[in-house]
């Protein structure tokens, strides 16, 4: 019997690699008849052999056989699970089935195939695009006072002017039709550049290219609508914003009350079909300088005139500001960063079919163009402030760290700095990856609605991040707000893109995961199709599936449990990076396990486990920017000076997303599974350590020095190098205290420093007199003294300051 039980561990453990390399039917035969003779030779009794051959036997009928695989196998889970699925409403089916699976896709099914990957198209800008950045772009910053904008509460009107004649609005429109039709990456770089100089500014510009109605009238609207309104809008004569929200229904169209119905009416003379709107909407950004809104609607025909149905469903339009029944024009105030935002409401308001984006056609199409369409600008949009607010804090808290000075030493020396320090560097460069590849994507018309989801998320998290750690090295100089405070607006929006294009929340627990399963798996849509489908059609379509998403799930069990124990060794992957690219394959496919796990167990009420969906939809996202690292990793080359940034970023979200999963086990409902589940996504314990010291450190060493990794991360901040501009003189001063460093520590060796009871000029003479400093050198100190000063200087007034505020816009 020992021998026997030898063999038994053995076989298993055959069974193990079997599933794991995926065999076919034949393997799968071959395999069981070798097991039987085994034991028959190990000397297990033949009746217990001829029950696990009959076992084995019933098991090979049922899955090759469709008409035992229906009756025994899918027959009973179509009976047991119709009545418990959730019913996907057509708004759901819309938003499920929009856009399209991308990478995320690949990290889904626990088996990512790298060269997709290393082929995906690398983000680079046309001569074009550089030509503006450094030409209108530079200009638009150069007029930007951040201060004065925040004080007056609005754009000024030659800002307005000037973004209107250059186009900035018009980024996504084709050239044909009057626009510049940039990529996704010049859009992206535009809106860095801009963000670094005023959050207002940058806003203001990045919502008619990514939430406004040119998307969706390119994608959706007709020739006739395209040649009218497109030419306004790349002109600056149609200034858009797009009424989705809804007091009583937050975004969620499905849900909002604001109702259209279906009428005739003679305008101008002549019958018109129409729709009869009322709507109540909010938090509509440029709403108060709008002429034109793209509005959304819920769409009903009571009487037949269609013959489509009563529910025609959601349906977007364009509506002209003027049009009569509209109230427009009251502003939000978002967390003080003077942007026009504000609520929109409408009674009675008659909207002809024609304005109807798509016509007729589109009536009805209203939620997937917005799931498929904008979800793209999401991708865009606020992943791209919240790079800006990194670069801008790398740049910034690195000079900074660099200048300002405690017990003598700049302050980026003291480890608690550097910490921080070296997690804004690290957290940027990961920023950085995650846009250039998502930008590139969607210029290959990709069009990934769960990875744009999962940027937008992740990345403003990571904004909340570096620019709070930004503000603990600033201190002070971070809290006192006036022209010379950098980061003080950022902070202040850093609420804003947590919250809008769809709250983290909403992304977190219910979308990335909810919404991307559903996507993502190769089976799991289908299957629930067919759940939902009626009794014989049902089972004989579920019959088809199992099979497959049963072997599938085999794998990925067996999988995560032989790379746990390798730690990824033997996994497939490039040479270049190759630890790092297994890494995340044994996670992907610890992840796929786990999943197949909650799928099995918990079925529909997955869904309302959020605290799990939204563990295993953030476990996800971590190995997807840890793809990104890689994919930059690749462009970069092995260049030493990068090193710590891509040991920095990989670390950070390979441990998270580890930790997330092993969370998700430790607190999975079904208690009985929770061991078995831990061991299956780490059989031997955690293997992913996190960050280290050293690796912080590096990274806040190069921040704090001119490096080449420095000015990557830096890349386009608007900083002129310019004493009178605000982040041009951390520049400067941080040059200069470079060139005086060696002057600085001999004069500290020497047991020399300056106290304020007499002026640095004359201390710094005294210091040439005694023989410690040549003339040169003491007109360095002297410069570099002043420099630094007005670098960290604190803004101050006199009291009782007075504000006004005034409506922005214009014509």
């Amino acid at each position: 019997m020992i021998a026997a039980s030898m063999f038994i561990l053995v076989l298993l453990g055959a069974l193990w690699l079997l599933a794991f390399a995926r065999p076919n039917a034949f393997g799968w035969g071959a395999y069981a008849l070798a097991a039987i003779a085994l034991l028959l030779a190990a000397g297990m009794p033949w009746p217990l052999v001829l029950v696990l051959a009959l076992a084995l036997g019933a098991g090979f009928a049922l899955l090759l056989h469709p008409q035992l695989r229906q009756r025994w196998l899918a027959r009973p889970i179509w009976r047991a699970l119709h009545d418990k699925m959730p019913r996907i409403s057509a708004t759901e089916r819309e938003a499920a089935e929009a856009g399209k699976v991308w990478w995320e896709a690949e990290l889904f099914r626990g088996d990512p195939d790298w060269h997709k990957l290393q082929t995906l198209p690398k983000a680079e800008l046309s001569e074009r695009e550089r030509a503006f950045l450094e030409g209108p772009v530079q200009e638009l910053c150069a007029m930007l006072n951040d201060w004065n904008i925040h004080e007056q509460g609005a754009i000024p009107e030659e800002v307005w002017r000037f973004l209107k004649e250059h186009r900035f609005f018009a980024m996504i429109i084709p050239e044909r039709y009057g626009g510049l039709g940039f990529s996704p990456w010049a859009h992206a770089s535009v809106i860095q550049t801009i963000a670094t100089r005023s959050v207002a500014v940058a806003v203001t510009v990045m919502v008619p290219n990514s939430l406004g109605p040119a998307e969706l009238l390119l994608a959706y609207g007709t020739e006739r609508q395209r040649e009218h309104w497109l030419p306004r809008l790349a002109r600056g004569e149609e200034i858009p914003c797009f009424a989705l929200t809804s007091p009583w229904a937050g975004s969620d169209a499905s849900s909002i009350p604001d109702t259209g119905v279906l009428v005739r009416r003679k305008v101008g003379g002549k019958e018109e079909l129409g729709f009869l709107v009322s709507f109540e909407k909010r938090y509509i950004t440029l709403a108060p300088v709008a002429t034109v809104i793209g509005l959304a609607f819920h769409a009903y025909d009571p009487e037949g005139i269609l013959d489509r149905g009563e529910d025609l469903g959601i349906t977007c339009a364009l509506v002209p500001r003027t049009t009569r029944g509209i109230k427009i024009g009251m502003q939000h105030d978002p967390m003080g960063v003077a942007f026009p935002n504000g609520p929109i409401e409408g009674r009675n308001v008659f909207v002809p079919i024609s304005a109807v984006i798509g016509e007729e056609e589109g009536i009805g199409r209203g939620w997937a163009m917005l799931m498929e369409r904008l979800s793209v600008g999401r991708g865009i949009s606020l992943p791209s402030l919240s790079l800006a607010a990194g670069r801008l804090a790398s740049f910034a808290s690195g000079a900074y760290a660099r200048l300002r000075r405690q017990f003598h030493l700049p302050i980026a020396r003291f480890e608690g700095v550097a910490e921080r320090l070296g997690r804004i560097g690290g957290e940027t460069f990961l920023m950085d990856a995650t846009v250039r590849m998502i930008t590139a994507g969607i210029g290959a018309e990709a069009k990934p609605a769960i990875a744009t989801a999962m940027a937008k998320r992740e990345l403003t998290e990571r904004m909340r991040i570096v620019v709070n750690d930004a503000m603990d090295i600033h201190g002070g100089r971070g809290i006192c707000r006036g022209p010379s405070n950098y980061l003080a607006r950022v902070y202040q929006a850093v609420p804003i893109g947590i919250t809008v294009e769809g709250a983290n929340i909403l992304m977190r627990d219910l979308m990335i995961f909810g919404q991307g399963a559903l996507r993502c798996h190769p089976f799991l849509g289908k299957e629930m199709e067919a759940l939902i489908k009626p009794e014989h059609e049902g089972i004989a379509a579920l019959a088809e599936i199992l099979p497959a998403h049963l072997e599938h799930a085999a794998h990925v069990l067996a999988k995560s449990l032989l790379l746990g124990i390798t730690n990824g060794r033997g996994a497939p992957a490039p040479s270049s990076h190759k630890r790092a690219y297994q890494r995340i394959a044994r996670l992907s496919a610890a992840f796929a396990a786990t999943s197949e796990i909650a799928f099995a167990t918990l079925g529909g009420a997955l869904r309302r486990r959020e605290m799990i969906s939204g563990r295993l939809a953030e476990a996800w996202s971590q190995l997807f920017l840890a793809s990104a690292v890689l994919k930059r990793a690749e462009e970069l080359g092995k260049d030493p000076e990068f090193a710590p940034f891509v040991r920095y970023a990989l670390d950070a979200t390979l441990a998270k997303a580890e930790r997330l999963l092993l969370d998700a086990a430790r607190n999975f409902p079904v208690r009985a599974w929770r061991p078995l589940l831990a061991r299956i996504i780490a059989p031997i314990g955690a293997r992913e350590q996190g960050v280290d010291d050293e690796t912080l450190r590096a990274i806040a060493k190069a921040l704090a020095s001119d490096t080449r990794a420095r000015r990557m991360l830096s890349e386009f901040v608007f900083a002129p190098e310019r004493a009178d501009d605000v982040l041009g003189i951390l520049a400067l001063a941080m040059r200069a205290a470079m060139e005086t460093e060696e002057a600085e520590r001999r004069l500290a060796r020497a047991g020399h420093a300056w106290h304020t009871d007499i002026p640095f000029a004359e201390w710094v003479q005294q210091r040439v007199a005694e023989g410690l400093l040549s003339e040169e050198e003491a007109k360095k100190l002297v410069d570099a003294h002043a420099l630094i000063a007005r670098a960290i200087a604190v803004d101050a007034f006199p009291p009782k300051r007075t504000r006004t505020r005034k409506r922005q816009g214009g014509s």
